[in-house]
């Protein structure tokens, strides 16, 4: 799935989106990874840049949030806004029979992750604060997307979707308030540790990890932040859009290197780990996308392997100074469950995180792995059991793609 021509997609013509997104084959950890984890770091990052960097004024006084408080805050609402839409999934599923539709926990998340893009894309407002207020107007849009969808992935009854909506958006505003609370501990409350010269150690435990901002180089880095910070303000008084845009860039690379050490690896280098065999399976085409993906720095090689009616779609995807919010998101959704057709478990093992999901007929199977350095590896099979595609996966060199190191910014 291309993530921007899916963005353009459901906020250009959302109900024939709306319609395929209804028969997708997927699961929780591609939708987090292949979507929303990458999405919901716009309003984290832009939020800090807004806040942080350039800061906000009125009647002549300027105030700004203390950087590593700023950080923090970056953090924190990057996990929980991926929380809550788990969350709010969990609630769509739970109210579905009551508006006449029909319980279904993918179905209900592909409606929280897909209707949240208009909100998430509007987060890039909050890089000038006077401006992210215009956000409403991106959050009132997600409320039409949410309500586009749900009589199509949720089967309810279409007189019923306005109070369906609407019961689904009170909820949504209390997971607001929710959020909202836990971010205002991680704000500053006068001179404390975040103002002053030292430079603690912030770190967050999630399911998948622990994310940790440490003090020592802050200096330097927010000097690069008010560097961008300055050239944006130039660019805006000489109105440069151009050079707004690439300064926009460098502050968020500078913010992303605070958190995962520096750029993404790149395109070429990840695309020298997809051989040109795996096995008995020959490498019929392949992709590389290097730079940024909606603005963030990521860099991803994919190729496709075939033979007979067997095929396999390797993915390998870095997303460069958020690689390790991507890996302890990634976690978040550790669990099994089993049916009779279907398999599905999400685990840690020596450091990594683990995703299996197939069909017990053979017909399909994925595994999907968020390593140490936060590279994220993805490979899925048509007419292949799981026990295959385990074999074909250990024939990638996933030690070395372990070992590489990010270039410095």
């Amino acid at each position: 799935m291309n993530i921007v021509e899916r963005a353009k997609s459901i906020l250009l013509s959302p109900r024939p989106t709306w319609e395929v997104i209804d028969t997708e084959q997927t699961d929780t950890a591609s939708l987090y990874t292949g979507y929303l984890m990458i999405l919901a770091a716009i309003p984290a990052v832009c939020g800090f840049i807004g806040m942080s960097i350039i800061g906000m004024g009125m009647f002549g006084v300027s105030m700004r949030v203390p950087f590593l408080a700023g950080l923090a805050n970056m953090l924190v609402s990057y996990v929980l806004s991926l929380v809550g839409v788990y969350v709010l999934a969990v609630l769509i599923d739970l109210l579905a029979p009551r508006f006449g539709g029909v319980s279904s926990r993918i179905q209900a998340l592909k409606v929280a992750v897909y209707a949240s893009t208009a909100a998430m894309l509007g987060g890039v407002f909050a890089l000038l604060p006077m401006l992210a207020m215009l956000s409403v107007l991106t959050g009132l849009y997600s409320v039409y997307l949410l309500y586009a969808g749900l009589p199509i992935l949720m089967k309810s009854a279409r007189e019923k979707s306005v109070a369906y909506t609407a019961v689904v958006i009170v909820a949504a505003i209390v997971l607001g308030l929710i959020v909202g609370a836990i971010n205002a501990l991680f704000m500053p409350r006068g001179a404390g540790p975040w103002a002053a010269g030292d430079t603690p150690v912030v770190s967050v435990r999630t399911p998948g990890g622990e994310v940790t901002i440490d003090g020592a180089g802050v200096a330097a880095m927010q000097r690069k932040m008010e560097e961008a910070a300055r050239s944006m303000e130039k660019a805006s008084a000489q109105k440069d859009p151009a050079a707004m845009a690439a300064s926009t860039r460098d502050a968020t690379a500078a913010a992303a290197g605070m958190l995962g050490g520096g750029k993404a690896l790149g395109a070429q280098t990840l695309k020298a780990a997809l051989p040109e065999q795996l096995g008995d399976l020959a490498r019929t085409g392949f992709e590389v996308q290097d730079g940024a993906a909606l603005g963030l720095p990521t860099s991803q090689a994919s190729a496709d392997y075939g033979s007979g009616n067997r095929t396999v779609h390797v993915e390998i995807m870095d997303l460069g100074g958020l690689g390790a919010m991507a890996a302890a998101a990634f976690g978040l959704a550790q669990g099994e469950k089993e049916d009779q057709h279907h398999a599905e478990k999400t685990w840690q093992e020596g450091g990594r995180i683990l995703h299996e999901s197939y069909a017990k007929d053979g017909s399909s199977a994925e595994h999907k792995m968020a390593l140490k350095n936060g590279v994220l590896v993805s490979i899925s099979a048509d007419n292949m059991d799981i026990a295959a595609l385990r074999n074909v996966a250990s024939q990638l060199d996933i030690a070395a793609l372990e070992r590489l190191q990010r270039p410095a910014n």
